[in-house]
């Protein structure tokens, strides 16, 4: 396997803005802690024991970090969201979580596709 397909964890814990309050670099304690309490979370491990997360990894631990900081729920609360098993938002009522995770989501991605038009026009 390539590691052009994969990202790091520090690169992760970046994206995700997971970082250290006191020095400010990624903190990959937190992904680490995730993987050993959700059985969805099974990093690609390359050369030297490093953990490498693909497309698919990554959009599990947002939602993880959705569920757990964004919504407040428990670890406990999380694992029953994401062992329901339902991936399609019409099997969901439009006050759900995952609703509002995927709302938050598009939200974000709408904010970033303005500031590269902006950046455009300059």
């Amino acid at each position: 396997m390539s590691k052009n397909n994969f990202i790091s964890i520090s690169e992760l814990a970046k994206k995700l803005n997971l970082l250290n309050k006191k020095n400010g670099k990624p903190s990959t304690h937190t992904i680490r802690f995730w993987e050993s309490q959700f059985s969805q979370l099974k990093p690609t491990i390359l050369g030297g024991n490093r953990r490498y997360y693909s497309n698919k990894d990554v959009e599990k631990i947002s939602l993880i970090k959705f569920l757990l900081k964004d919504q407040g729920l428990t670890i406990s609360g999380a694992k029953k969201v994401l062992n329901s098993n339902i991936n399609n938002l019409d099997d969901y009522n439009s006050s759900s979580i995952k609703a509002a995770y995927f709302k938050k989501k598009i939200k974000i991605k709408s904010k970033e596709l303005l500031k590269k038009i902006k950046g455009m026009k300059k």
